[in-house]
């Protein structure tokens, strides 16, 4: 992961210390492995959960490190994520980086507005005319809302996607926007980069 400049300190602590866990939990596997009395299995699956816990530490490490080089309003972001997720109202924002966005999307309602986590929240309220498509942020402007986006048109095996999830790698496939993603039906908070979606701890995510 390139471009990244940042210093989440206690962040990297975690993430640092929960591999290092994870090694010493395999290097016991490894050391008993011989002994007829040790079931693999049981600290195997133990072992995929906790590779599965460092996946999101490290998820939100690197978002933080992507969005802060592109927006002041990152922890606002936080906030409106962690509410958006704990109430399970659906969203996709675009954080807009280097790249031009105007020629991948179809424009929706202009709002010219700094964000802020009480508009974001008040976009995807469900009902609201403004909540189905994606806000687009640029700095720390919320710029428009209900963008339409290009869906992606890869096979994504063993994994079923929604509208939002698609529309957010079919984005970061054609450029390098950073999307982030809450689920509807989960309350599960993702982000999408370089046409890869990433899942993120909501606890963890941008503090």
């Amino acid at each position: 992961m390139n471009g990244t400049n940042c210093d989440f300190s206690p962040m990297k602590q975690q993430l640092s210390e929960g591999i290092q866990h994870i090694t010493d939990e395999l290097q016991h596997s490894l050391d008993t492995l011989d002994n007829e009395n040790y079931c693999l299995l049981a600290k195997l699956e133990e072992i995929k959960d906790k590779f599965i816990q460092m996946e999101a530490v490290a998820s939100s490490f690197y978002l933080n490190c992507y969005l802060s080089a592109f927006t002041n309003k990152y922890v606002d972001l936080s906030i409106c994520v962690q509410r958006l997720s704990d109430r399970r109202h659906g969203a996709l924002i675009v954080v807009q980086r280097r790249d031009p966005l105007d020629s991948f999307i179809q424009k929706g309602t202009a709002i010219g507005a700094t964000l802020t986590p009480a508009l974001l929240e008040a976009i995807f309220y469900p009902g609201n005319p403004l909540h189905d498509g994606a806000v687009m942020i640029c700095g720390n402007q919320i710029v428009s809302a209900a963008n339409v986006l290009p869906l992606t048109t890869a096979v994504i095996i063993g994994k079923k996607l929604g509208t939002r999830h698609r529309a957010a790698l079919g984005l970061t496939e054609q450029s390098d926007a950073l999307v982030l993603v809450v689920s509807e039906e989960t309350g599960r908070v993702s982000f999408a980069i370089d046409g890869k979606l990433h899942p993120i701890s909501t606890s963890q995510s941008l503090h």
